[in-house]
């Protein structure tokens, strides 16, 4: 495989490891997602991961009760999300494209923000567009004697819900910030999506996965609440 073709599809998996980490409420919030990432056991956590975890739990036990607890005057919802994935873990992402993975651990942030009433409404109408603000990632790439490469991202994601179920996502890609060598493959990788929307199955099976059976393992947290 060319060295042009290998950057532009792992571009774009960056682009989807991203998307992963910080579309909301999806598998930000998960270990079980469209992307095919495998989850990793309790036992098997570094104390880092573990502490991880946690806090996704938090923000996660948030989203799932301004869902479902449907209230028109739920608090919003912000907190800050912190996802890593080993490198075993991008290694198997990308078998299926036939692609390795040379770099170590990838490392995405973001602030997720979320209106409570947007949230509600998702589940209580008919059909109603939600339009969150503008994200912003910054994730770090680990590499073998090398600093991190740093990448950030913008994007702006509106999905359509039609009877409590995501049937439209988009991320709308916005300011990508990156090292020159892979800058080029990115732009063009998310530039794609804007158009082609390619990723849009994944996020709509991702956030339906999440307002179903994720929210479901922590019902008794936010049930009522």
């Amino acid at each position: 495989m060319s060295q042009s073709m290998w950057t532009h599809k792992s571009a774009l998996v960056a682009a989807l490891l991203v998307g992963a980490a910080a579309v909301a409420p999806a598998t930000a919030q998960s270990n079980s997602s469209g992307s095919e990432v495998s989850p990793l056991k309790t036992v098997d956590l570094t104390p880092e991961e573990q502490a991880e975890r946690e806090a996704r739990k938090a923000c996660k036990v948030r989203i799932c009760a301004a869902f479902h607890n449907r209230k028109a005057e739920a608090a919003d919802v912000s907190c800050n999300v912190l996802k890593s994935w080993r490198k075993e873990q991008l290694t198997k992402m990308l078998k299926k494209a036939k692609v390795s993975w040379p770099w170590g651990r990838v490392k995405c942030t973001t602030d997720v923000k979320l209106k409570g009433n947007m949230l509600a409404r998702a589940m209580t109408d008919e059909r109603y567009e939600a339009k969150l603000d503008t994200h912003k990632v910054a994730c770090e790439v680990e590499r073998e004697k090398k600093e991190p490469a740093k990448i950030n991202f913008e994007f702006t994601p509106k999905v359509t819900f039609e009877k409590g179920k995501a049937v439209k996502a988009e991320l709308n890609w916005g300011k990508v910030e990156a090292p020159t060598l892979i800058k080029g493959a990115m732009w063009t990788a998310t530039a794609t999506d804007n158009t082609f929307n390619v990723l849009q199955s994944t996020l709509v099976a991702d956030i339906n996965d999440f307002i179903g059976p994720r929210c479901d393992e922590v019902k008794a947290e936010w049930a009522g609440k």
